[in-house]
């Protein structure tokens, strides 16, 4: 097959040098503020910029035009922002994979929640902002804190904490034009997870459950410090969220690829709160969390889904069972040295500037849990800078 992959952040070489290794045609459309970021071009067969992706237009335009030299056999959409636009080419061009409706339930909030009520899945109390009397009624039988969340940004971007009704209408006033845009739900205390997931032929065939240190919230508005960590494999959680999850994807629409899927447990009742799902690769280091674990690249097997199809009777390697952790902050230094970390469950360290981030993998989960601890304390010291996020790396 022939792959047009879109791309609007330097994300998913793994699965550019996966496809190319299998065989197909790759190109990459992206835009040109990320020109020079060092994406595989070994395995390019032509590389495409654009000034934006927000001109859906011109985007179209623009794939028409290479169409006419190229026959695109598949679109794919790496990051959680082009998803939607991804699904817009598809269309256009009649092309398999996700449409615009079943997209929607992979970037709108409130598409998620609506659908996850219907197949049966419990999630936060919500509302959206179209009709005065409903948010009246909301706010008035819902109790505080409430979140005001965009419908189509990822993770924690543009989320408001809001505590009373006049502070709320304030916030929902003030939105102006843009309030249809936007929910609000009910805030849930507890502890945050998420899985990451294959799906083939409609069925999640791949699953790994971990747990956030802190929800991304806290994280993303407080410039805290990010961690994360597998479950283990007894845990109580790991099969609850496992079942949702799987009822979760093909119900939404997902017929293949890779999935970031995101609950709450609450702290008061127990109970487990769908909170948002994509059609991506989760970001944040946990494709290198889970490859040091399982063994298995979730962009790599991602990519070879795409190139068989639906209809792809795809096996999942066999899996190591050992497990990780990762943990990433803002660093005061430009380029942090850690070198002073030689653990030897050290699976991978990030390049990036301003960030430091180590990935560990062990047959033992409390191993991992420990230096996890123990990284978090000597990172606040000797690293962190408490400054909130200036980009998406932890989307």
């Amino acid at each position: 097959p022939t792959l047009l992959a879109l791309s609007s952040y330097f994300k998913g070489n793994r699965f550019l040098e996966r496809a190319k290794a299998e065989g197909c045609r790759v190109f990459l459309l992206t835009t040109e503020s990320t020109r020079h970021e060092p994406w595989a071009r070994e395995a390019l067969d032509d590389l495409f910029l654009v000034r934006t992706f927000a001109d859906r237009r011109e985007l179209i335009h623009t794939v028409a035009y290479l169409f006419r030299s190229i026959r695109f056999d598949r679109i794919v959409a790496l990051d959680d922002y082009d998803v939607e636009v991804a699904a817009a080419l598809r269309e256009h061009f009649r092309i398999d994979g996700l449409g615009d409706s079943d997209a929607r339930f992979f970037r709108d909030k409130l598409a998620m929640r609506m659908r996850a009520k219907a197949l049966g899945v419990r999630a936060p109390d919500f509302c959206p902002l179209f009709h005065d009397v409903d948010v009246t009624h909301f706010l008035e039988t819902v109790p505080a804190p409430w979140l005001l969340k965009p419908r189509a940004e990822a993770s924690a971007v543009g989320i408001r904490k809001l505590h009373t009704k006049d502070e709320a209408w304030a916030h929902i006033h003030a939105l102006g034009d843009a309030r249809s845009d936007h929910l609000i739900e009910r805030m849930i205390a507890g502890e945050m997870y998420h899985v990451d997931s294959l799906v083939s032929r409609g069925q999640v065939v791949f699953a790994v459950v971990s747990r956030y240190h802190k929800p991304l919230l806290e994280v993303a508005q407080g410039g805290g410090i990010y961690a994360t960590r597998m479950l283990p494999r007894d845990a109580k959680e790991r099969a609850t969220l496992t079942a949702i999850n799987a009822k979760l994807l093909p119900g939404f629409g997902m017929r293949l690829g890779a999935s970031h899927t995101e609950f709450i447990i609450g702290r008061d009742d127990g109970k487990a709160y769908f909170i948002e799902t994509s059609a991506r690769v989760g970001g944040a280091n946990i494709a290198e969390m889970v490859e040091g674990a399982t063994g298995l690249n979730l962009w790599s097997e991602w990519a070879k889904l795409e190139i068989e199809g639906p209809d792809f009777a795809y096996e999942v390697p066999a899996a190591k069972d050992s497990y990780g952790g990762v943990i990433i902050s803002l660093a005061r230094q430009e380029v942090p040295d850690t070198s002073s970390f030689t653990d030897p469950e050290i699976w991978y360290r990030l390049d990036k500037k301003h960030h430091i981030g180590l990935v560990v993998r062990s047959p033992d989960a409390n191993r991992v849990e420990e230096l996890l601890t123990s990284y978090m304390q000597r990172i606040a010291v000797e690293f962190h800078a408490a400054l909130p996020p200036a980009d998406r790396a932890t989307s």
